[in-house]
């Protein structure tokens, strides 16, 4: 099995030395047993995110995060956000949408589009996700977030598929079992590219096509078992349905089965919510308030976690082809909302 992991992340509420020597020592342990490490991240409580960009020793390939913000923190880190390192954040809404919250994203979309990539609004979040940009601090210690959408390789059936991420589960429990900083596993399922890393790619294979899926109980299923398999759950344990990272998604949402719709109803059931969802230059920004604050009540509804990531390039409209020059998102050609 190809045994990927996408996150190890590191949250504290006071950096030092020790923190990059628990990171590197945690990545050298799951490398030495076999899984491959996409990406070492730390999530940071109490930090302005220029502080963070002048921390010392933080080499480029660390993510970062400053987890949740408040309204008035998010304004006030706006233009360290904008101009600096990349530091991931979050904005809580679960107690009202404003115009103001819209604004924001805006202002993010025409000054530093790349950085839409950075944020997300969240409702009712779950803490210690490993998965940037939800990462919220609420206490010191490493989670870890898989890529198990490859354990999918050569599975014929979702049983196979379920039974690989249960051993891969088990197997990290007990290779850092001695490990007093371990708060768990997030089981999310969390898609990147295509073919055998993709979600949506493996759900045709087995049904046939992604329209038909979106009413069969496979999600549900998958749902349940990343929620209650999981020997050490901790953050989302929920489907992602990231529209531009995963490419067969991404087909998906241009030949128009992938709308915000269709999103939000895969979202309330199986899902985590709108994940790089793209979003033209000329689109009503009373279409974005609207629909934030229809999934802030179907989060309240449910006292379900549901995050929002529009995804810009801040230059392209409605109609056109996008050009986000990340590599990590597929280029389409948007739709209105």
């Amino acid at each position: 099995m190809e045994k990927i992991i996408r996150s190890l992340c590191f949250f504290t509420n006071h950096f030092s030395s020790a923190t990059l020597e628990a990171l590197e020592r945690m990545a050298e342990i799951v490398q030495k047993a076999g899984f491959q490490l996409q990406t070492k991240r730390i999530c940071l409580e109490g930090y302005t995110i220029a502080e963070v960009q002048a921390l010392a020793n933080l080499k480029e390939d660390y993510l970062l995060s400053v987890g949740q913000l408040t309204r008035e923190e998010a304004w006030n880190n706006l233009d360290a956000f904008l101009s600096g390192r990349a530091v991931a954040f979050n904005l809580a809404l679960e107690d009202t949408v404003t115009t103001e919250d819209v604004k924001l994203w805006w202002e993010i979309a025409k000054r530093a589009p790349e950085k839409t990539f950075h944020f997300t609004y969240t409702c009712n979040n779950t803490p210690l996700s490993p998965y940037f940009p939800s990462s919220t601090y609420s206490r010191n210690g490493f989670s870890i977030g898989l890529q198990p959408t490859n354990l999918a390789k050569d599975c014929t059936d979702l049983k196979s598929w379920l039974d690989n991420m249960l051993q891969v589960w088990l197997e990290l429990k007990e290779l850092l079992k001695e490990e007093s900083d371990f708060l768990g596993i997030d089981s999310s399922i969390a898609p990147l590219f295509e073919q055998d890393s993709s979600f949506i790619y493996f759900i045709e294979q087995l049904l046939g096509s992604f329209e038909c899926s979106t009413t069969q109980s496979i999600y549900t299923q998958i749902s349940h078992y990343i929620k209650t398999q999981n020997p050490m759950p901790i953050g989302l344990c929920g489907l992602m349905f990231p529209c531009l990272e995963d490419f067969s998604l991404a087909q998906a949402y241009e030949r128009g089965a992938f709308s915000i719709e269709r999103n939000l109803f895969l979202s309330l059931h199986s899902g985590l919510g709108i994940d790089t969802y793209p979003v033209g230059m000329d689109e009503d920004p009373q279409r974005l308030l609207e629909i934030l604050e229809l999934l802030r009540n179907l989060s309240n509804k449910y006292q379900k976690s549901l995050a929002v990531r529009f995804i810009a390039d801040g230059k392209t409209k409605i109609g056109a082809q996008s050009d986000f020059q990340n590599p990590y998102l597929k280029d389409v050609v948007i739709r209105k909302l």
